[in-house]
């Protein structure tokens, strides 16, 4: 047998043979490949620049052309990034240079690069809420479905258009009736309420019926044929704050992510206050709730497996509902894990944005908001009330990526203001 050699890396304790030795210099394969590592890193060290793209840029259009431009990975470039994220650019813009930027997307779209025009058109409409119809006859020429919110404002003539398609088009039927629920005009809903009665012969394709789409578009077609809204358009997002202390008006307005003082009977772990609101807010008086505030609580970790209801008392304190039931594959828990996750200080917005602004949840966004249309990961999911089984209206969304860098998921609210109920559901990526 070849006598084996020791790796030369003091504190190795591998030994090689004394060919791979005479290879490596006396190093095992593992000491050698760090060796190069260690190399490689000391050079882009050495030689890395500093790249600012941006420099001498004042034009807001062409600072978004510019985050929009794909980056090929070097590591031997470090860019500085712009001050301002992608969302708050667009935000600032004005008619005018969203109107450029629009006509940068039809330009994109002509030269076939469809993923930066997508991405450009998806900002306009959901941080703006901008219309954009003179582009969807382009977007249905190059079969462009998969952005089915970019469709929400469409004019009569392509709503019928769409109508027509969904009939033949195998192909692309589920994007399109996502469009249609997006658009959910009277004549959809007519459209939606004809198809529940009668079930089209291709509805068998479907894993749900062609009514239940209703619900990506944020609302659902009623037992009597209606259409039944299950958001509401006054959104107010939720941000970290850089005060050390949140001002007295802010404080009262909403509180956020705190420990409640009940358990959760299931990991004996404690519950965590998702949502302490005034309920004069803006973003939730039209609820018409007869309480001062709306508490919403959920437990961090049973929450992630379950829906998980609480029954308001007549004061407006959450009580664990006796409809909840305990899913069957609950994993063990460490009660020293539900430690919670460790946030700022956060505040509702003092103006609303977008009711679309957070829609989209690939975009780079931050999601956390009361109000708007929820950032379904999944498919949109509106929990039944388990008292009268009339879906659940949203009202509100936390995203832990938001104020936690190892933060995943995000957590859905809802309530039920007739038998004043509220649900939490989580899902994540």
């Amino acid at each position: 047998m070849t006598e084996r050699i020791p790796c030369k890396t003091e504190g190795c304790r591998a030994t090689i043979l004394p060919t791979t030795a005479a290879k490596t210099g006396g190093y095992c394969m593992p000491c050698r490949q760090e060796q190069e590592r260690q190399k490689r890193q000391a050079y882009i060290e050495q030689h890395r620049r500093t790249v600012n793209l941006y420099d001498g840029l004042t034009d807001p259009v062409d600072l978004l052309k510019v985050m929009h431009a794909p980056r090929k990975y070097d590591p031997l470039i470090q860019y500085v990034p712009y001050p301002l994220s992608k969302e708050q650019v667009y935000v600032s813009l004005t008619a005018e240079e969203a109107g450029r930027m629009l006509k940068y997307a039809l330009k994109l779209l002509a030269e076939g690069v469809k993923s930066e025009a997508d991405h450009i058109l998806l900002s306009l409409v959901c941080y703006r809420n901008d219309k954009i119809a003179e582009v969807l006859p382009e977007l249905m020429e190059r079969g462009m479905y998969h952005s089915s919110i970019l469709f929400k404002d469409a004019s009569s003539d392509i709503r019928d258009r769409l109508l027509q398609q969904v009939e033949r088009d195998d192909d692309n039927r589920n994007h399109l009736l996502l469009i249609l629920s997006w658009i959910g005009d009277p004549v959809i809903v007519s459209r939606f309420r004809e198809w529940r009665s009668h079930p089209p012969a291709w509805a068998v394709q479907l894993f749900a019926g062609p009514e239940l789409y209703a619900l990506e578009g944020g609302w659902e077609l009623t037992p009597d044929g209606e259409r039944r809204d299950l958001v509401h358009g006054l959104s107010y997002a939720i941000r970290a704050t850089g005060a050390q202390r949140d001002s007295a008006a802010e404080a009262s307005a909403a509180r956020f992510l705190k420990t409640s003082a009940s358990d959760c009977p299931w990991c004996q772990g404690k519950l965590t206050i998702l949502l302490d609101g005034d309920i004069s807010h803006p973003s939730l008086a039209y609820l018409g709730l007869p309480l001062e505030r709306l508490q919403v609580e959920t437990c961090e970790h049973c929450g992630c497996f379950g829906t998980i209801y609480m029954e308001l008392d007549h004061q407006g304190v959450p009580v664990w509902s006796r409809f909840n039931q305990k899913p069957e594959h609950l994993p063990s828990f460490d009660s020293e894990d539900n430690s919670g996750v460790t946030v700022p200080r956060l505040t509702l917005s003092p103006e609303p944005h977008s009711p679309y602004y957070a829609a989209v949840w690939t975009l780079s966004q931050q999601d956390s908001q009361i109000g708007g249309h929820p950032s379904w990961v999944q498919d949109a999911e509106y929990p039944l009330c388990p008292c009268c089984a009339k879906r659940m209206p949203f009202i509100g969304q936390m995203d832990w990526a938001d104020f936690d860098n190892l933060g995943e998921g995000i957590f859905y609210m809802f309530v039920c203001a007739e038998d004043k109920v509220t649900a939490t559901l989580y899902q994540q990526s």
